[in-house]
């Protein structure tokens, strides 16, 4: 009975932990604390040097809990990767997350070495633990400090933080074999690089069409889509590891491929693998933190405190300098990328493989890991909005969404019925706008279905449910959130080619000369982009309007509201001759009189 009652203590802790490391999170975004932080401080208070008095030192159990965790992190990122719009960067990030690693890991080798007392091996190996930058880290903090980065610096860093981890893995794993066997050939360890990367590639592609092919042949039960592809993102985890291939190398490839195919059941997916990476993020960094001692803590803080600033002030920004000077990357991005390197449960994971081998030493590379970690989500998790608005890399994002109903249609996987409540302030019921590719079907108006020709006119309150793509229903979004009052444009961002969004097209006609049919000339330009933009808007997008390009160039409200021109032949914006300012002044008078200002 009491080894009974001993495991039912341990499940009431565990469940009682995960619950609160749940409720500190709504704290953590309400005052912008790094939530990851905030699971390792839960840990650590829960440990037996703290108030909870938790006896835990099982690293198989940890190393076990963090390897699933990371496959099901890396899978869901994956899986939200539309291969579009990392196509662009794939060179970039790809240098990053090989060279980058390596180059970071040699910066932080002398310090770690004279700080830490080791040997060279020993040195280099604690740089390699702390060399990766962590996905879940990184995008956790962009989200719960409300920042939109730019496309080309979201995209690399969500490919460099999803692929820089296998290359720490095997660096990590090449260096404790050096360490415990003595000596280890170029040759070898390069064909072992070659064996876990293509191997790894393969296993990824392969078991992710087997993936799509059996979500949409076989008939499974509803509500059994999400757990099997969850299930088999973890047997393409575990088949590679097995292979001696890259795990998570293939684990994030696959979610890559099940992510740009068509699937049954994609959103119910994805809204499952959130939670339940989220859950795996929290039982991961709380176990971490139970491994760790403050007490240890406190006697390696001098030593792991200078290898966390070398790492974030000289080895991280290195390299990033170096490996992204061959690309056009401005100066304000190259310090962005080096700032947002941020440490997480990577390099706290990496760590505890020397302790579940038992290496000499082991304990100090832990600590100093754990070190590091806490330092990079203090110091550049608190600052990265800070950071991104000082550089001019993202816009906040002020505006929250309307909550979107999605319902697979069986028997085909084309369309899907997408639900939202009709605001009084929406763009659909004040203007009547819809993209071509979506068709009302029914509204539900005082708990009673109608047909979309029964429902005319659509009021406030009503429910409107439209069928439209899986991988276009996020931009629907923009038509039925409140419209932001109308705002003059920052005359920072004013070039001779740009004007606001509400601007119509036939004073753009006439000031640029340009054809426009009757039927359009009333739309503005947000309008124009609202009704043939096939995605969601974002800065960079572009639209043909005759013999002119029109770029967004900012947004509000998940409206385009400020867009600028270019010619259609031109790649890049031209100086508008000085003949022209007298029109762009008329074209502003216009501008002035449409919004009142």
């Amino acid at each position: 009975m009491v080894i009974l009652d001993s495991v039912n203590l341990a499940i009431l802790l565990g469940a009682v932990l995960i619950m609160a490391g749940i409720l500190s999170s709504l704290l953590a975004l309400r005052f912008g604390a790094p939530l990851l932080l905030v699971f390792l401080g839960l840990g650590l208070v829960a440990g037996e040097d703290g108030l909870g008095k938790l006896h835990f030192n099982d690293v198989r159990i940890a190393y076990l809990v963090g390897s699933a965790a990371l496959a099901l992190i890396l899978f869901d990122g994956g899986l939200k990767t539309r291969f579009q719009s990392i196509r662009a960067v794939l060179a970039p990030s790809a240098v990053l997350a090989t060279v980058g690693v390596l180059l970071t890991a040699l910066l932080t080798t002398p310090v770690a070495k004279y700080a830490l007392d080791l040997s060279w091996p020993e040195a280099f190996l604690v740089g390699a633990v702390v060399a990766s930058t962590d996905a879940a880290a990184v995008f956790l903090l962009v989200h719960a400090q409300g920042l939109r980065l730019r496309p080309r610096i979201g995209a690399t860093l969500e490919v460099e933080s999803g692929t820089n981890d296998p290359f720490a893995v095997f660096l990590t794993m090449v260096l404790i074999e050096i360490l415990s066997l003595g000596k280890s050939s170029a040759t070898h360890i390069a064909w072992q690089f070659a064996q876990e990367a293509v191997l790894g590639t393969i296993i990824g592609l392969v078991g992710g069409r087997i993936v799509v092919f059996a979500l949409n042949k076989i008939s499974l039960p509803q509500g059994l889509h999400a757990p099997f592809v969850t299930t088999a993102a973890l047997v393409i985890f575990g088949v590679a590891q097995i292979d001696h291939a890259s795990g998570f190398l293939a684990v994030y490839l696959a979610g890559i491929v099940i992510g740009n195919r068509p699937t049954r059941a994609h959103n119910s997916v994805l809204t499952f693998l959130d939670a339940a990476t989220w859950l795996a993020q929290i039982v991961m960094f709380v176990l971490l933190g139970l491994l760790a001692s403050p007490e240890r803590l406190i006697t390696a803080l001098l030593p792991a405190l200078a290898v966390a600033l070398a790492l974030t002030f000289i080895a991280r920004p290195i390299a990033v300098f170096l490996c992204l000077a061959p690309f056009p990357f401005q100066l304000r991005e190259k310090i962005f990328i080096s700032w947002v390197g941020l440490r997480g449960a990577v390099a706290i994971f990496l760590a505890s493989i020397p302790l579940l081998l038992e290496m000499p030493k082991a304990q100090v590379y832990f600590d100093v890991a754990f070190v590091v970690v806490i330092v990079s989500l203090l110091m550049q998790g608190w600052t990265l909005g800070y950071a991104a608005r000082r550089l001019h890399v993202a816009l906040p994002r002020t505006d929250r969404g309307p909550r979107r109903i999605e319902l697979d249609l069986p028997g085909q996987l084309e369309q899907q019925l997408v639900g939202y409540a009709v605001r009084p302030n929406s763009l659909y019921l004040k203007r009547g706008l819809l993209p071509s590719w979506s068709k009302p079907t029914l509204v539900i108006r005082e708990e009673k279905i109608l047909s979309a020709s029964e429902a005319e006119p659509v009021q406030k309150g009503d429910y409107l449910y439209l069928l439209a793509p899986p991988q276009k229903a996020g931009a629907l979004d923009r038509f039925f959130v409140d419209m932001p009052p109308a705002m003059a444009p920052d005359p920072h961002l004013l070039g001779d080619f740009m004007l606001a969004g509400d601007v119509t097209l036939e004073a753009v006609a006439e000031a640029y000369g340009i054809n426009v049919p009757a039927d359009m000339r009333s739309l503005t330009l947000a309008d124009y982009f609202d009704i043939y933009l096939d995605r969601a808007p974002r800065v960079g997008a572009t639209l043909p309007l005759d013999s002119i390009v029109l770029v967004a160039r900012g947004l509000g409200g998940n409206r385009v509201n400020m867009i600028g021109l270019r010619l259609s032949e031109e790649k890049k914006p031209i100086r508008v001759p000085r003949r022209v300012s007298a029109v762009r002044r008329r074209v502003l008078r216009m501008w002035k009189t449409v919004s009142g200002t």
